[in-house]
């Protein structure tokens, strides 16, 4: 079931209105049936696999507690792992690994082959699997206690608003909050509302509307070049943005309005000055996630530099990876570890660089200068992120410098599409220039009197109904 869709608008109220109605007591019951409905929108046959790493992942969770014997709890533990990552791996990346593979022995002559199969990736499989994994390696940790109430832990794995995008969250934020009696609050759903409003704001009138001229010309690498690619990967750059934090705002949104506060999961990336900072503020549940999971379990910082070095672009490596079983990603993880293991290595060269020039004395233009150049690092990373394959990033990127091909893409050839595409961009950007610089958001709950909060609430709406490309496309992120 998409957000933006007819049967999420009229599932949504439906759900809402009886979650409330319901005594408090029995309410995880509504929303853990509602929530497995949300997913068997999809296929009703990989509602087994969450029940499936649901039952292993609460068991385990329960015995690791209740043991002392450190050798029981490292195998309940690889239990947990092998289980949740060996059905993200089937499903996700055994045709990837067997091709590569299959590609190497035919280069050397060996006569052997390894089978692939057709199959169809379940959807959010990446992002719950996640989920579960936080809950039993936080409790292997001692870092929390086990949940008894199985129906809340079902209930945290396959909560239907960040079920299959995120944020991932952890069983400390999430389980305590499904034991509270939460009362309808006016203030409170309003406020989600707005933030549901400005969510498909970003997805239907956004990132739906960037997705043509995107697919054009990355559908048709050979066909497009200079301008027309500097564009195109523009306008990826926030259609992927707006469609993923489209998505999360939807979700924190929907969760709010029934009293849950997930996570932020965006910061407005695209004003980050350097991309350390980028990642502070991209996709913040996934970030962190290997943050706490993978790269301090390697070390983290505390180790000689160049494991640090190998530690860092590690960690991103394997998060390119869990973006999809494509090259692609893997390059794109890889790009981004780079520049921050560069950015590390050259950081007093670039200081004493910045000192000589001067442009320290200019706050304003140094600022200015430090978001551009993240922003274009970016910017080159999403064209191995959007591209089918290396060859067309490839191709892409060399046809980015050749200023003629045999097919145009005028931009004065679209039409109003092509405009209101810019012009939202632009009011994407200056919403968020205030909210980074002046709180915009804040001042308006605060001091924004009740009459004007629901005529910009109407006006929010409004655009979405009128300019909105209603088409239901996919989230981006639902493929990984």
């Amino acid at each position: 079931m998409l957000f933006n869709s007819l049967q999420f608008i009229l599932f949504f109220p439906i759900v809402v209105a009886a979650y409330f109605a319901l005594n408090p007591k029995y309410r995880w019951i509504l929303l853990l049936l509602a929530s497995y409905y949300f997913y068997m929108c999809w296929s009703y046959k990989y509602i087994i696999l969450i029940m499936f790493s649901t039952v292993v992942d609460y068991i385990s969770g329960i015995l690791m507690h209740r043991t002392e014997k450190t050798r029981l709890r490292k195998l309940l533990l690889i239990a947990s792992l092998t289980t949740n990552l060996g059905l993200l791996f089937f499903f996700k990346y055994f045709n990837f690994f067997g091709d590569t593979a299959n590609y190497f022995f035919d280069k050397i002559n060996i006569f052997a082959e390894v089978p692939t199969y057709s199959l169809l990736l379940p959807v959010g499989i990446s992002f719950y699997t996640f989920q579960t994994l936080s809950y039993t390696i936080d409790i292997y940790r001692r870092k929390q206690k086990p949940e008894y109430h199985f129906g809340r832990f079902a209930l945290f794995v396959s909560f239907f608003p960040q079920l299959v995008a995120g944020p991932i969250e952890r069983s400390v934020n999430l389980i305590p909050q499904f034991r509270q009696d939460f009362k309808f609050e006016y203030e409170r759903v309003k406020e989600g509302i707005l933030l549901m409003a400005w969510g498909f704001f970003k997805k239907v009138v956004i990132a739906d509307r960037l997705a043509e001229y995107v697919n054009l010309v990355y559908n048709n690498p050979t066909e497009f070049g200079g301008f027309q690619n500097i564009i195109a990967t523009f306008f990826f750059s926030f259609q992927i943005y707006c469609d993923f934090s489209g998505y999360s705002d939807i979700a924190i949104g929907a969760a709010l309005i029934m009293g849950y506060r997930l996570m932020v999961n965006f910061r407005r990336p695209y004003f980050a000055m350097n991309i350390r900072e980028f990642w502070q503020r991209w996709h913040i549940s996934l970030s962190t996630w290997f943050r706490d999971y993978v790269y301090i379990s390697l070390g983290g910082n505390r180790v000689v530099k160049w494991r640090w070095y190998y530690n860092l672009f590690i960690t991103f490596l394997v998060s390119g990876l869990w973006h999809g079983a494509e090259w692609t990603f893997v390059i794109w993880g890889a790009l981004h570890g780079f520049y921050l293991v560069f950015a590390i290595w050259t950081g007093k060269l670039r200081e004493d660089l910045n000192r000589r020039i001067g442009i320290n004395k200019f706050p304003g233009l140094y600022k200015f200068t430090q978001v551009f150049v993240t922003f274009i690092l970016v910017y080159f990373a999403w064209i191995f992120f959007r591209a089918n394959n290396t060859h067309d990033a490839f191709l892409i990127i060399g046809n980015t410098f050749r200023f003629a091909g045999n097919a145009t893409l005028n931009l004065f050839n679209f039409g109003v599409d092509f405009y209101i595409a810019f012009i939202s961009i632009g009011l994407l950007l200056v919403i968020e220039y205030f909210e980074e610089f002046a709180e915009l958001y804040g001042k308006l709950k605060l001091k924004v009197p009740r009459p004007w909060k629901w005529a910009i609430l109407a006006v929010v709406i409004f655009v979405v109904l009128i300019l909105g490309v209603w088409d239901e496309a996919d989230f981006l992120y639902f493929q990984f």
